[in-house]
């Protein structure tokens, strides 16, 4: 039975961003995408996907507790899939009740999402929308395509669905050389490397703005920030990719970040996944992830820094929070369906 949305936190009521840092400059947001084991196998062709294993039971408390000590909401993507999963009820009710912002990410998380029919995209929404409804009482308002996968389509269909804003847009110029990387360590076959020829987004992605704005009337695009002029990654991932070599370096290249986003006005959307939280004695079937060999305690006290730094600069809370900065609320209002997360 599908829980009531009357016993559960509002995602995005005022109460819930937390009072203003003295300082600050603006929102920023923190999100994560609740990626799976199973997912990241699939994705790169190991066939005991088909068995689901997840991490997630043992990683999403750390998760939890990573958040509620830095005082901020945030907003998970989740998979469609994964809340339709029995064993993880538990799992979805901890991250509903804690209040924060759920959002969706797909059913199957595959990353050639921008390839889908109408009807295929349906089909897919339906079962998300469902499994997700199902496993948290709430409807999501939100959308971030898996491997940043997006198209015209996609947008048309998140306005048709009364979709508030969607987080697929990864603004860097580096996806091409992410994705050579990522096939090249791969097993897939000629036909399943074709089918992820859009992951990450290519060159022209780098031109897109850091700031949230109207994508397309009735919808806002809260991109996945980069660094402002550079346009290099500064996801967790990547910070943990710098800190294999020196922990000093990857510090020193947030806080670059940070200092060119108050520089430029630009408040931060900073992504996490699960992987950021987690190493091989975790995931043992994951080797081929860069950063696992990385201690998990090691990354959350990066990812504490990562924290610290957004609360004391700027107002720090979930994607829909950020998105509603680049719009007014009565511009929002002909998109908004009753049983939609409002973003207040």
């Amino acid at each position: 039975m599908q829980r009531s949305k009357a016993n559960l936190p509002t995602t995005n009521s005022p109460d819930n961003l937390g009072r203003r840092p003295k300082g600050a400059q603006g929102q920023a947001s923190v999100s994560v995408d609740l990626d799976n084991e199973w997912a990241y196998l699939k994705t790169q062709g190991v066939n005991e996907w088909t068995g689901f294993p997840s991490y997630l039971p043992g990683v999403v408390p750390r998760m939890l507790e990573d958040f509620d000590a830095a005082g901020i909401d945030v907003t998970f993507f989740v998979v469609g899939r994964d809340a339709a999963l029995p064993d993880h009820g538990e799992t979805f009710d901890r991250i509903a009740n804690s209040g924060h912002e759920i959002a969706n990410h797909s059913f199957m998380h595959e990353p050639w999402l921008h390839l889908y029919s109408r009807d295929e995209l349906r089909d897919d929404f339906d079962k998300s929308e469902s499994a997700i409804a199902e496993a948290t009482g709430r409807r999501p308002a939100g959308f971030r395509g898996p491997g940043f996968s997006s198209s015209p389509l996609v947008r048309e269909t998140l306005v048709e669905r009364g979709y508030q804003y969607d987080a697929s847009v990864f603004p860097t110029s580096l996806g091409p050389v992410a994705r050579a990387y990522f096939l090249l360590k791969s097993n897939l076959s000629s036909e399943e490397k074709r089918m992820r020829r859009g992951l990450y987004g290519g060159i022209s992605n780098a031109f897109s703005s850091l700031r949230p704005h109207v994508i397309v009337p009735g919808l806002v695009e809260v991109p996945v920030t980069t660094m402002p002029v550079t346009r290099f990654p500064v996801h967790l991932s990547y910070l943990f990719f710098l800190a294999r070599y020196s922990e000093a370096l990857a510090r020193l290249y947030w806080r670059t970040t940070v200092a060119l986003c108050s520089a430029l006005n630009v408040g931060p959307s900073v992504l996490l996944h699960p992987t950021d939280f987690i190493d091989h004695t975790d995931a043992p079937r994951m080797t081929f992830f860069p950063g696992i060999e990385v201690p998990s305690a090691r990354k959350r006290e990066l990812v504490r820094f990562v924290l610290g730094t957004l609360t004391r600069n700027w107002q720090t809370g979930t994607i829909a929070a950020h998105a509603r900065t680049a719009v007014t609320r009565p511009a929002l209002t002909p998109i908004l369906e009753p049983s939609s997360q409002s973003i207040q």
